[in-house]
């Protein structure tokens, strides 16, 4: 399915992190050490960026896919936007899932939990929230709060989170990000994003069983994807786009 997600929106991407309880180390040799490890992974990470509260590899911002891993006090975090195939959409996830623990002394107690995001942005010159509040709730009993003519919609940001009861510690959020502004517009090029996220607590007791249980969620959240959020989520929204467009 990944294949078509372009034809839906004008970017998608996944973003992995892996919370800690302690904070992690920021000095030199180790941060360097996993760098340069996942700079001969993937050698188009070649940019090295301090930020006010993290420290990051990134790849050409125009580059296909763009890549990132970056480290905060207490989180190694990945992500990968607009990859072509399966390979890329989850590589550097699983390279960071095999290897920082070790350069970054994480231990099994010390992993609080993993995180998977996938996130679709939608362009949109319309009003966001008039756009998700006509997609999203026509048709439910809340649309008849907005048959009002003297309401004008100013928020319509749904989400929904859930925990999957066959998988303990594990939770699903979908959710929908709008962005206008007081005027009624959106908030310059911002677009409206569709957010599936899914974590995993507590996740393993070895180390050795951190990348199996990333394949878990990876298999998990493709699913809710494919099943859910493209149906329910992004083609409404897109389909109210271009009817809104002509």
């Amino acid at each position: 399915m990944h294949s078509s997600y372009r034809a839906l929106c004008s970017d998608f991407y996944i973003n992995a992190k892996m919370n800690v309880r302690m904070e992690l180390p920021t000095n030199r040799e180790p941060v360097l050490d996993l760098f340069e490890r996942a700079r001969r992974s993937f050698p188009a990470m070649n940019a090295f960026r301090r930020y006010k509260d993290e420290l990051a590899l990134e790849s050409a911002a125009n580059a296909t896919p763009h890549r990132w891993m970056a480290i905060r006090a207490a989180s190694v975090r990945t992500g990968v936007v607009n990859p072509s195939n399966e390979e890329d959409m989850y590589s550097v996830h699983r390279l960071a899932a095999e290897v920082s623990p070790y350069y970054l002394s994480i231990s099994p107690l010390d992993l609080e939990y993993i995180e998977l995001l996938y996130g679709f942005d939608l362009a949109a010159k319309e009003n966001h929230d008039e756009i998700a509040a006509s997609a999203l709730l026509s048709g439910s009993p809340m649309a008849a709060l907005l048959e009002n003519e003297d309401v004008k919609i100013s928020d319509c940001q749904p989400m929904l989170g859930m925990n999957l009861l066959n998988e303990d510690g594990l939770e699903a959020h979908f959710e929908i990000k709008t962005r206008t502004n007081a005027k009624g517009t959106p908030a310059g090029s911002e677009p409206i994003s569709v957010y599936l996220t899914l974590r995993k607590y507590d996740p393993v007791t070895d180390l050795t069983d951190l990348t199996g249980q990333l394949d878990e969620l990876i298999e998990r959240g493709q699913r809710l994807v494919d099943q859910y959020a493209v149906p329910n989520l992004l083609v409404p929204l897109r389909d109210e786009i271009v009817t809104r467009s002509y």
